[in-house]
């Protein structure tokens, strides 16, 4: 059970973070949440695709790890195998906060740091040091302050993204159907994807919109994210 607690340099001192990625540190799952402003780096290594959140009817866009649940096949000893690793994966155990502060008799709403302590990557004997022995942050909470941020635009981003894709019919439900060298088949529901034949037919008014919101572009990643299903059952493959 997560225990997400606000972070501060009292009660947190000696934390340090485990960084090496592994099952047993809650990597093992097969997709993660993504957004347009990393859509450059996601496609270049993993497909992206949407799903729809079944309580709130909100879509989200993922980047995909592997064909069944608890599957990442970028895992290896320790090791991702891959450059770049999705911020809402690597941002953990952290997550964003938020905590009321008056300034000027007027109440403002902060964004603060939690942390999750029940995560298997906080430790005290090894691991990345959240805070310098005398006091300060480490460059590593620095980083981890300016991730958090950076999803924090990105999510609010997306949602203007996705609206828009909904409005135009731009999305489309789609059923992947895959089959092993060794026989096995895996079939993946409830994942949508660009509709391209909409897309073709889209008026040059709302091309321009989308490419002014550079939202445009985020749908060609998103085409061109694709080709690495091919490479997700080649490793699927490798692997038995």
């Amino acid at each position: 059970m997560s225990q997400h607690v606000l972070l501060n340099s009292v009660d947190h001192k000696d934390i340090k973070i485990i960084t090496e990625r592994s099952a047993k540190y809650g990597d093992n799952v097969w997709f993660s949440v993504t957004f347009p402003a990393e859509f450059r780096s996601v496609q270049a290594h993993y497909p992206i695709f949407f799903q729809k959140d079944q309580t709130t009817g909100q879509f989200f866009a993922v980047a995909l790890y592997g064909f069944q649940n608890n599957e990442n096949l970028f895992l290896n000893n320790g090791t991702w195998q891959a450059s770049y690793i999705p911020l809402t994966l690597r941002r953990q155990p952290f997550l964003i906060g938020q905590q009321s502060v008056r300034e000027d008799g007027v109440e403002l709403k902060q964004r603060v740091i939690h942390i999750d302590m029940a995560s298997p990557r906080v430790s005290t004997t090894e691991g990345e040091a959240l805070f310098h022995p005398y006091g300060g942050n480490t460059q590593y909470l620095d980083d981890i302050g300016d991730m958090l941020e950076g999803i924090h635009h990105g999510l609010i981003d997306s949602k203007h993204f996705i609206d828009l894709l909904i409005e135009h019919k731009l999305l489309e439900s789609f059923t992947l159907d895959i089959k092993l060298d060794n026989g096995h088949q895996h079939q993946m529901m409830g994942f949508y994807t660009i509709n391209e034949e909409t897309l073709a037919a889209i008026s040059a008014e709302v091309l321009a919109q989308l490419h002014a919101k550079s939202y445009l572009e985020a749908i060609y990643m998103t085409l061109a994210s694709q080709a690495r299903v091919r490479d997700l059952l080649n490793l699927k493959n490798a692997q038995g």
